[in-house]
């Protein structure tokens, strides 16, 4: 017993204890050569400011752009015009040079408005066709001797029979009640003095331009009116007459065009200033010309 007490008493403790191993752990899989690498995390970022709102700044007024000149087509042939150039104003011709012809009058339609005048009273004859050449003349005429009974027209007018029909009817519903009033001391009308009837001619009697409506016996010129008593009432400039006999010509003057397409009074222009031009032309949409 003495014996292990002196071994036990002459052994000695490690200062340190071992120190234990790690345990082993299981190594991972190699990953295939195909696989693509994994991105690192995404760092997060901070969260950008709101922009403020920008202030609003004064409007600034363009500058005007100059217009750009035109230039030449450069693929057009040589020696023609641009196609952006304004073609030239038609020549203005003379009655030979338009070669027009007398326009055709329904069988039908003239003998209604024969018939009308007849119930007007409107005393007339019916001549042969008139043909002047380059258009002048009229397919089936008449001769006016007077526009309503007891009302004369002086000289006799050769005309359609349409235009003698607007005649009647301005005569008997406009110029007559008018006269009742602007001029009753001085009785009734008696005579419409007229200052053209048919001509053949161009408008305004010029060299070149449009034929007149003269020239197709749709128009009369109406110089003055004749009374029982009295002066007559010539067609003269009167815009600022401010009697009843002004009163008179604008008067019928302006409801002429109810009856007529064609309206020219003194006002309109100095071709006119000593009559009234009056004329049937039929135009697109109805569409009248009063002045």
């Amino acid at each position: 017993m003495s014996l292990a007490v002196f071994m036990l008493s002459g052994a000695t403790l490690p200062r340190t204890g071992p120190v234990p191993e790690d345990k082993p752990q299981a190594a991972e899989p190699a990953a295939p050569q195909t696989e693509t690498p994994q991105a690192p995390a995404p760092i997060p970022q901070p969260k950008p400011e709101e922009p403020k709102e920008a202030e609003p700044k004064p409007e600034s007024k363009p500058e005007p752009t100059k217009p750009e000149t035109a230039k030449p087509d450069e693929t057009a042939p040589a020696g023609t015009k641009p196609s952006d150039e304004k073609p030239e104003a038609p020549k203005a011709e003379t009655l030979e040079e338009q070669h027009l012809t007398i326009e055709p009058e329904s069988d039908a339609d003239h003998a209604d408005c024969i018939k009308e005048l007849q119930s007007l009273g409107v005393v007339f004859k019916e001549i042969p066709r008139i043909d002047d050449g380059n258009g002048c003349g009229i397919d089936k005429p008449i001769v006016l001797s007077e526009a309503l009974p007891g009302i004369k027209v002086k000289p006799e007018a050769t005309l359609r029979c349409p235009t003698a029909r607007a005649l009647a009817h301005w005569m008997k519903e406009s110029v007559i009640p008018a006269a009742a009033v602007a001029a009753r001391d001085q009785g009734r009308i008696t005579t419409i003095n007229q200052a053209s009837a048919y001509i053949c001619r161009l408008r305004n009697s010029a060299e070149t331009g449009k034929i007149s409506e003269h020239a197709r016996g749709n128009a009369i010129d109406v110089a003055s009116f004749s009374f029982e008593k009295g002066e007559d009432i010539a067609v003269k400039p009167r815009r600022e007459d401010s009697t009843l006999t002004g009163a008179f010509q604008r008067t019928v003057s302006a409801s002429g065009c109810l009856y007529f397409s064609t309206v020219l009074d003194p006002e309109s222009d100095a071709a006119h200033e000593t009559h009234f031009h009056l004329d049937v032309l039929e135009r697109k949409g109805g569409y009248r010309y009063c002045h």
